[in-house]
Parts: structure tokens; C-alpha cells; sequence
């Protein structure tokens, strides 16, 4: 893909995580020589064209005391699953929700939504609240705990010329 040098540098300001102010977009923008609502209008663009996804935040869990974290995994007759997601995901326990295909025999899960606690009795006790909302529609559901911490980052660029 090519982007523009000012594309590059822009992501490259970024890709490490905005800055904690109240105005992270004007911080960049002194940072890069350029005006704010260039620095919001060059990202959106960005997001148009698909080379950004989205901009948001992502917490870590476990400096929060959210370290049990568990993906809860339903099945829902698919007339209904989207329906369902769409509530499911809007809940204030949810951290993200999505449907997913299902592979029988062994994954008859369709619908995913993951859940934080302190500990594993609060991401059950979550689970529960999930189960009794989601009530005769669930015909299967299972819970898969974290084992470990997986690094997580955002888009990457290689360094020009690097391979």
C-alpha cells in the first residue's frame, strides 16, 4: 500500500496509542507540524479507505483488577442470534460480542460475548445475568477462561525500506 508521507508519519505518531490529554489530536498535530482538523480529517480517511479500522480504546484488564476474563460462547438458533447479539453487545458487563460460524459437530457456538471480573465468580455471576437475558433462546453455553496474556497492538508499519 502506498501511503503518503504524511499518511506515514501519522500512523507512525499513533500506532503506539494517543496521548492521554484532553486533546490528543492537537498533541499529534504540534507534534507533526500540521492543524488538528487535518490530523482528524487525514485518520478518518484513513478509516474510509480500510487502512485503519477503527480508533478506540483498549484497556488493560488486569492493571484494572479485571484479571479473570472469560468468553462466553452461545448457542442461538441463527434467526435469532444477530437480534440477540446486537442487545447482548450493547450491555454494560460486555466488553465485545460477535457472531461467529459454527463447526460441527464439536463448536456448536454461534454467538460470543466476553465478560471481565475480578474474579471468576463475578465473570460467572455475569454469566448468569447473560443467561437469564438471553433465557429459552440459549440451547447450549460454555465459558473459555484466559490462561495467559497475549500481547495486544494496533496497526504496525515496517520501517521504510525494512523487509
Amino acid at each position: 500500500m502506498n501511503l503518503s508521507p504524511e499518511d506515514r508519519a501519522l500512523i507512525e505518531a499513533c500506532q503506539a496509542g494517543l496521548p492521554l490529554v484532553p486533546q490528543p489530536y492537537a498533541q499529534i498535530a504540534d507534534q507533526l507540524g500540521m492543524r488538528e482538523a487535518d490530523v482528524m480529517q487525514r485518520l478518518e480517511a484513513l478509516k474510509t479507505k480500510g487502512v485503519i479500522r477503527r480508533i478506540g480504546i483498549a484497556p488493560d484488564h488486569y492493571k484494572l483488577g479485571m484479571v479473570a476474563n472469560g468468553m462466553t460462547v452461545w448457542d442461538i438458533e441463527d434467526a435469532q442470534a444477530e437480534g440477540l447479539g446486537a442487545l447482548v453487545g450493547a450491555m454494560e458487563d460486555v466488553t465485545h460480542c460477535y457472531l461467529r460460524p459454527r463447526h460441527m459437530p464439536l463448536w456448536p457456538y454461534n454467538l460470543f460475548a466476553m465478560l471481565h471480573g475480578t474474579d471468576r465468580a463475578e465473570v460467572e455471576a455475569k454469566r448468569d445475568r447473560l443467561k437469564s437475558f438471553l433465557g429459552d433462546a440459549v440451547r447450549a453455553s460454555d465459558v473459555l477462561y484466559s490462561t495467559q496474556i497475549l500481547k495486544k497492538t494496533g496497526l504496525r508499519l515496517a520501517r521504510k525500506g525494512a523487509r
